[in-house]
């Protein structure tokens, strides 16, 4: 899971340490490169200082709020009479989790706060929603899928799906159709649309940002597989289409098993 850290060096070192290898951490030093990073990386969780640019300021951050109110936001700042205000606001635009800078950053704390963020993220949602369809299949297998669907981008293909989970692609393909599940390549495709019709949900994000960050080369793909899978271009599906149905097309159309499907007929 990648946090971007908009926070000063002392911050960022601290919240690296805290993050493990659970979480990779990326730091950023400005509000333009904050909006970069968003739009053009799988950032699932943002850590902020309202002093990142040497004044206390809320603007930058409730803007991010504006335009992306699916990621998941944490403070992390130094508490003095300059950002009082500035978390007041800030609360009230529902950023609730805040670490203050030699009070209460232990690790401890700061991995505490990471993992209750993380419960919020696109990705973990749409984990949980899925939870079902993944559960007949072997441990080692669903573990991949899940990594698949934390990082779109970089497990797209059977072929990867097979390596990481170290079996040839005909005993990864056996495996789905032993549960009654269509193809790996239907889950990863369907999945995926999914992840992106949860990203266009925020006005922040272009079609093609969302496209490049799911590692799709060109925006039609995204477009083909919106219409095989949800009936709709991604335009569409942005407007007209809320999550709890999309999710229901795709699991009833391709991600519930085979037999259950038949008998519901």
């Amino acid at each position: 899971m990648l946090v971007l850290a908009a926070v000063p060096d002392v911050q960022f070192h601290k919240l690296r340490r805290a993050a493990g290898s659970r979480f990779s951490v990326a730091q950023v030093s400005t509000w333009g490169d904050v909006l970069t990073g968003i739009r053009g990386r799988p950032v699932e969780l943002a850590v902020v200082d309202p002093l990142l640019s040497g004044h206390a300021r809320s603007q930058e951050i409730e803007r991010l709020r504006v335009l992306f109110p699916s990621l998941p936001l944490m403070l992390y700042t130094t508490l003095t009479p300059r950002t009082a205000g500035v978390l007041l606001a800030l609360g009230q635009r529902g950023i609730q989790h805040a670490v203050f800078a030699n009070y209460d950053d232990h690790p401890s704390r700061l991995r505490e706060v990471l993992g209750q963020e993380e419960a919020r993220s696109s990705s973990r949602q749409l984990l949980d929603q899925l939870a079902d369809a993944l559960a007949p299949l072997p441990s080692e297998l669903r573990w991949v899928l899940e990594e698949a669907l934390r990082s779109p981008g970089e497990v797209q293909t059977v072929g990867q799906v097979a390596v990481r989970a170290r079996v040839d692609r005909r005993t990864c393909e056996r495996w789905f159709t032993r549960v009654g599940l269509p193809s790996p390549r239907h889950f990863l495709s369907a999945a995926r649309v999914l992840y992106a019709h949860r990203l266009l949900q925020d006005p922040g994000f272009t079609i093609e940002d969302v496209a490049k960050r799911l590692g799709y080369a060109q925006t039609k793909t995204l477009q083909l597989h919106a219409r095989a899978y949800l009936g709709l271009t991604a335009g569409e599906m942005r407007l007209s289409l809320g999550s709890s149905e999309a999710l229901a097309r795709v699991v009833q159309r391709f991600l519930t098993p085979l037999e259950a499907r038949a008998s519901a007929s």
